[in-house]
């Protein structure tokens, strides 16, 4: 069922549509919590709003996930949590790509590809980065990074899912910030050969 995209969070999103209503972050943050005490995410490998590479998608093999930066979150934070989610995807939510706990309640990084200290379970079950992956076809998707800084350390064991997560966390949000990658399949021409060239 489309959500209307909250007031406070439509500014920080790029190409705002309904689906951008159903993420995590405009049920679990609010304009108090978004970007406070200048808390805000970044990737050195695309812009907000821009073009994923597709070393980081289905598209190529040995596909990871993108780096990512985060400044220092608002005092009083104890862990970081990391949600990254498809709000274009059809179903009642977004498609779930990454969750992960653990991180410490201050400014880092997560490298390309580094395994992250507490992952939960993806939309297909499986407790890793889920390979963005739309059909062909579709304009590109939204893959929104959403980092929450929480008041106190969670407990909650690797390869939760999403609701157990978000449940552990409802009410221990003091800051929130969203970076926006896009993607949309490239069709890979494969050379044709005629049975006169071999």
């Amino acid at each position: 069922m489309p959500q209307s995209v909250p007031d406070w969070l439509a500014p920080s999103l790029t190409n705002v549509r309904d689906g951008h209503g159903r993420l995590t972050v405009a049920d679990l943050a609010g304009e108090r919590e978004l970007g406070r005490a200048g808390f805000a995410l970044s990737s050195p490998a695309f812009a907000d709003g821009g073009e994923m590479d597709p070393s980081f998608t289905a598209q190529e093999e040995d596909a990871v996930a993108p780096p990512l930066e985060w400044n220092a979150p608002p005092p009083g934070t104890q862990e970081l949590v990391l949600i990254v989610e498809d709000p274009d995807a059809p179903g009642d939510v977004p498609a779930c790509h990454w969750l992960v706990w653990g991180l410490p309640g201050q400014k880092g990084k997560l490298l390309e590809g580094e395994v992250p200290p507490r992952v939960g379970k993806n939309a297909q079950k499986n407790s890793e980065w889920l390979l963005p992956d739309p059909p062909a076809g579709d304009a590109a998707h939204d893959y929104v990074f959403q980092i929450y800084a929480l008041d106190l350390p969670l407990t909650l064991m690797p390869g939760a899912t999403r609701d157990e997560l978000v449940a552990v966390m409802r009410g221990h949000v003091i800051g929130a910030a969203v970076l926006t990658g896009t993607y949309a399949r490239h069709e890979v021409e494969d050379e044709a050969w005629d049975e006169e060239d071999i």
